[in-house]
């Protein structure tokens, strides 16, 4: 398993009974990459996306069709792979709906 993760303080940002599963997970990548950026801001959730897409074949995307709420969302995320010429493929399972 290989990881992305988007900032050095991107734990941080977790709430804290999350950080048991964040640490096993990370514990058992084989690769961990990373962007240099420090804080878990939307620049650096993007950064991070932009490197997952540049390690992937394909993106598989849960997505609306809507435009993203903030930068670096899953519109920008599947937009940037389309333009880099990564295959994304969409699924929106009928009735979900977005909160």
């Amino acid at each position: 398993m290989e990881v992305v993760v988007p900032a050095v303080r991107y734990r941080d940002g977790l709430p804290e009974d999350h950080y048991a599963v964040y640490d096993a997970l990370l514990a058992r990548a084989a690769d961990v990459h990373g962007t240099g950026l420090r804080d878990s801001t939307s620049e650096a959730h993007m950064a991070g996306s932009e490197v997952l897409v540049g390690l992937v074949d394909r993106l598989v995307a849960v997505w609306d069709g809507e435009s993203a709420r903030g930068f670096g969302g899953t519109a920008d995320v599947v937009g940037y792979a389309r333009r880099a010429g990564v295959p994304v493929d969409i699924i929106w399972p009928d009735g979900a709906v977005r909160d």
